[in-house]
């Protein structure tokens, strides 16, 4: 009987040492699931963000790994529904083990995953997603925003309206709540840096417009000096075809105009030159790490990381900063190493405010010129700064209560 007993015990012993290699293996990988839409209409938006992430991930584990260990994106397609989203989300946290998420399209989506975050101890963040409400009255501790918030980017464009003396400003945009929240904050900035201009038309259309004529002839008649547009995707893409033919020759300021997949698809670079826009990354920023960024990735990639893949990528090695800080993938010690912590990247310094996880960063405004450093069609020129001090929203004005 004892032979037996012995016997069992070295067949467990033996078993549990032949699988501490397996559990071993596991925890060498620290996974990273990408939620973005990879089908349908906005697939190409999915696809862009998730090439920034991977490339992040590959010079992070082509020196040395995280924490010594390998970055692995997982990539979730999303179709843009939230419960798709969260569903797909569940299901890597409970069969995976997946705790870190992030991802840049749809705001909806990103508001459900924020939930699923805090609801199972994980970790969601964006780069993409704009909307003020995620790190404002919604905002978690689960959830942080190293990318654009939408106040901020349109006191951007704002700053630099004023700045170049414009006096009658037209505003055209998406009737939906994006649209609307985008125009309150740039006519409350503008109003603060330059009473005297004055918003002369404001209208607004449903989205997937095809026909702009009416609005267009609506600022056309107004005759203001510049126009501002919150609009993105086709909407952006249809109303700048569409006005400058009918006359509307003022430059437009755009939230998204340094696209270069929207300036291909319009295919007249006169319908283009002299726009401008403001992001919180661009090819052009003059900075040593960005150059050096930019001619690596092309070297390794053959093309640039343009928009999408130089936020999508900044911001995964912001979050990584944050786990060499911790020293640990735990969940609580990430959160409160990612609070507070700056990084110097591409883009410039950016730092995760403690009080909403909302990252204080700088914005880039360029101009479309014809010639340019990266495409024989127009793209953007240099890129001038806007400090993150000149437009950020003060932590008391956000309704953030942090739980």
């Amino acid at each position: 009987m004892r032979n037996k007993l012995i016997s069992g015990l070295c067949i467990l012993f033996l078993a549990l040492t032949l699988a501490l290699p397996v559990c071993a293996t596991a925890e060498e990988t620290i996974k990273i699931a990408a939620t973005e839409p990879l089908s349908g209409s906005f697939k190409d938006i999915g696809e862009r963000y998730l090439d920034g992430l991977k490339y992040a991930a590959k010079v992070i584990n082509e020196s040395g790994g995280l924490l010594g260990k390998k970055v692995e994106i997982i990539p979730v397609d999303t179709e843009l529904k939230p419960d798709v989203a969260t569903r797909k989300a569940q299901n890597l946290i409970l069969k995976d083990g997946v705790k870190f998420f992030c991802g840049g399209t749809g705001s909806s989506v990103g508001a459900a995953m924020s939930q699923l975050a805090e609801k199972q101890n994980a970790i969601f963040f964006t780069y993409g997603m704009e909307a003020g409400s995620m790190t404002d009255e919604k905002c978690s501790r689960h959830f942080f925003r190293p990318g654009g918030h939408s106040d901020p980017h349109s006191y951007a464009i704002a700053y630099m309206m004023a700045k170049k003396g414009y006096k009658r400003m037209g505003i055209i945009a998406q009737d939906y709540s994006f649209g609307h929240e985008a125009v309150v904050a740039f006519k409350k900035k503008l109003a603060e840096l330059s009473p005297s201009t004055q918003v002369v038309v404001e209208v607004y259309h449903p989205l997937g417009t095809k026909d702009f004529a009416p609005y267009v002839s609506q600022l056309i008649a107004a005759k203001p000096d510049a126009i501002f547009t919150p609009n993105w995707g086709n909407d952006l893409s249809v109303f700048l075809k569409q006005g400058r033919p009918m006359g509307m020759n003022q430059k437009v300021c755009s939230y998204f105009i340094n696209d270069e997949v929207t300036m291909q698809a319009l295919g007249d670079d006169s319908l283009m030159i002299g726009n401008s826009g403001v992001e919180i990354y661009t090819l052009s920023i003059p900075t040593k790490k960005n150059q050096e960024f930019v001619a690596k990735f092309y070297k390794d990639r053959g093309y640039y990381p343009t928009w999408l893949r130089g936020k999508a990528y900044t911001a995964l090695m912001f979050f990584a900063e944050a786990i060499k800080k911790a020293g640990t993938t735990d969940v609580g010690a990430v959160i409160k190493a990612w609070e507070g912590l700056s990084y110097d990247g591409p883009a410039g310094v950016w730092t995760m405010r403690a009080c909403d996880h909302q990252a204080q960063v700088p914005y880039w405004y360029v101009e479309i010129v014809k010639e340019n450093s990266y495409f024989k069609h127009a793209f953007i020129g240099p890129s001038t700064l806007i400090p993150a001090k000149d437009v950020s929203v003060p932590c008391e004005e956000t309704g953030c209560k942090m739980k």
